[in-house]
């Protein structure tokens, strides 16, 4: 049966594939006690279920291709000795002989028991097999259920036509998605600027986010569409529908064919203005992404990611953190890496966060905790760690440090204080260093910008972090699903805001970029153009199609029209002048 789902659109594009369902069985199995009379028949339920999922691995292997990675058939042939190994048979079978458990409630249980075994373990490729015995209880769970997880079952096509399925995908989880050839990704929960979708827009597939009860309704291997720039997704479409989705991806593919010719093409408007495009990264890798999409620098190097992949939740040494924003570093080959220091709380937690070395207690209301720098302030150890690792980085080429979430100018004096002790202790170490390096500051809570002359005063370049400045403006929380329709980057409080800094920064002479999602939003790249911005930076897959649209833009005729918009505080005036501001 066909039916339409509707979401949050948050990449553009449109993917047409087979779901596969992310659904975490092994938190949602029923516990009850069984009869002795129903020991047996309960443990043959468990020999039936590992029999299905033996034909699903046997059926995988036999699918897999002449030139396909060795380590696929690896990978399927270490399931299959787990799901036979006596220490997840043997004692699952066991607990429910002894204790009378349903075979799910043994399985969850003896599956607890080896993951405590396993995070115990020195050897770090031994604890990454812990993931392997839960894929397999997975697997198992579902064929109890009667779920066949069989994704090359009736998938017509190559494995890049899955889309992925969930309620919900940690921003951790999503950056292993670069590994993968996904073609788009479907939610229950999220918001425009959750880091997730942020992530997703780096990876350039279609999304769509707070689509409800998603997970519920869609099925494993169900024929689907999303529509990234309506947050429209549609189940088992019609044939006529498939055909028109069909051609409109096509034609989508031959437009993105056709902005690759921009690529190397100088970037100015009409009246010649040169703008700057960087690109907004989350790993070291990604500079290589950066440069093939034709960005002049990294305007933003999202460290966070390095801390939150960490498997034992320790945070990264020195030396670990030094060797991936020297290799970004490295691949930008001389042009600017703008490094942003850790950012995490709210939607960004961390498992190794606090001194104690306890785990981060989440608080009552994170996103006006501590989080950002007020975390690093108050572990300035660990803060002095990344500020040594980030300076010895900038012996490699042109580095920037930028700063997020200050708001006071004693918070602004304590981060150059640590500044300049990272630069002492690296000079009493001899370790090389760029004495220069810019330090600059996130416009991201409106005090900051409303205050913009502590800035101003003690710091070399701005940029605005749009989306935490749109979530502080309207109070909205930009993670929580209930309120993510009122998130609007238009709301004239939020554009004056953005407006008042550029203007104010240009009369200064301070460097101002926008590093937000509103910078790589084609939508808006004049209205902010006519509000002086020279400097955007977003995610590399959205780097060309800003630039079409700046290459089409003439700043003379946009100076009426943005300074209507900026006039406009009633839904209809503001509506009437962005329109103008497109046809300028």
């Amino acid at each position: 049966m066909s039916f339409t789902l509707h979401g949050i659109p948050v990449s553009r594009g449109i993917a047409i594939g087979r779901a596969y369902l992310i659904a975490p069985a092994a938190l949602d199995v029923d516990h009850y006690l069984i009869e002795p009379a129903e020991i047996e028949g309960e443990i043959e339920r468990f020999r039936s279920a590992q029999r299905v999922v033996t034909q699903e691995l046997d059926a995988l292997r036999a699918d897999l291709a002449a030139d396909a990675p060795t380590e696929m058939g690896a990978f399927i042939d270490v399931h299959s000795m787990i799901l036979n190994d006596a220490m997840l048979v043997q004692e699952t079978i066991d607990l429910i002989r002894t204790r009378r458990y349903n075979v799910e409630w043994a399985l969850t249980e003896q599956l607890e028991r080896l993951s405590r075994h396993f995070d115990e373990v020195d050897d770090e490729y031994l604890r990454e097999r812990k993931a392997d015995i839960e894929q397999v209880v997975e697997r198992v769970l579902k064929a109890l259920a009667g779920a066949s997880v069989n994704l090359a079952h009736n998938v017509h096509g190559a494995c890049d036509e899955m889309i992925v399925v969930a309620h919900d995908i940690a921003p951790a989880d999503m950056m292993q998605f670069k590994t993968q050839t996904f073609q788009g990704f479907v939610t229950d929960l999220g918001g425009r600027t959750s880091h997730t979708a942020i992530v997703a827009r780096s990876l350039g597939i279609p999304a769509a986010v707070g689509v409800q009860q998603a997970s519920a309704l869609i099925r494993q291997d169900d024929l689907i569409i999303v529509d990234g720039d309506h947050g429209i997704v549609i189940v088992d479409p019609a044939p006529i529908v498939l055909e028109e989705y069909t051609y409109r991806q096509s034609e989508k593919a031959l437009e993105q064919r056709k902005l690759q010719r921009l690529k190397f093409s100088p970037t100015k408007t009409l009246c010649g203005t040169h703008i700057e495009l960087c690109a907004n990264i989350e790993l070291p890798d990604d500079a290589r992404a950066a440069i093939d999409a034709g960005a002049t620098g990294v305007g933003l190097f999202r460290t966070e990611f390095l801390f939150m992949n960490q498997k034992d939740g320790r945070l990264p040494e020195e030396e670990e953190q030094f060797d991936a924003y020297r290799r970004a570093v490295e691949l930008m080959n001389g042009m600017p890496v703008t490094i942003r220091t850790i950012d995490v709380g709210a939607d960004k937690p961390l498992e190794a966060m606090g001194s104690t070395g306890d785990g981060y207690e989440t608080a009552p209301n994170p996103a006006l905790g501590l989080r950002a720098i007020r975390w690093s302030l108050s572990e300035p150890q660990m803060f002095l760690t990344q500020l040594r690792a980030i300076l010895r980085a900038s012996a490699f080429g042109c580095v920037k440090i930028l700063i997020p979430m200050l708001a006071h100018a004693q918070e602004i004096d304590q981060t150059l204080d640590l500044i300049r002790e990272a630069k002492r202790q690296l000079d009493d170490a001899g370790l090389a260093y760029d004495p220069t390096v810019k330090i600059g500051a996130m416009i991201e809570i409106p005090a900051a910008a409303i205050a913009l002359p502590l800035f101003l005063k003690r710091l070399d370049f701005l940029s605005i972090g749009t989306n935490d400045l749109i979530q502080y403006t309207l109070a909205i929380d930009r993670a929580d699903n209930s309120v993510a329709h009122l998130y609007d980057p238009l709301h004239p409080a939020v554009l004056h805001l953005i407006a008042f800094t550029l203007r104010e920064a240009k009369r200064a002479g301070v460097p101002v970029s926008v590093c937000g999602e509103m910078a790589g939003d084609p939508a808006l790249t004049r209205l902010l153009l006519g509000m002086g911005l020279t400097e955007f930076s977003m995610h590399p897959s959205q780097l060309l199609v800003v630039k079409q649209e700046i290459l089409r833009s003439n700043l003379k005729t946009l100076e009426k029209p943005v300074a209507d918009v900026l006039a406009a505080f009633e839904p209809g005036e503001l509506d009437a002048a962005l329109k103008r501001v497109a046809q300028a």
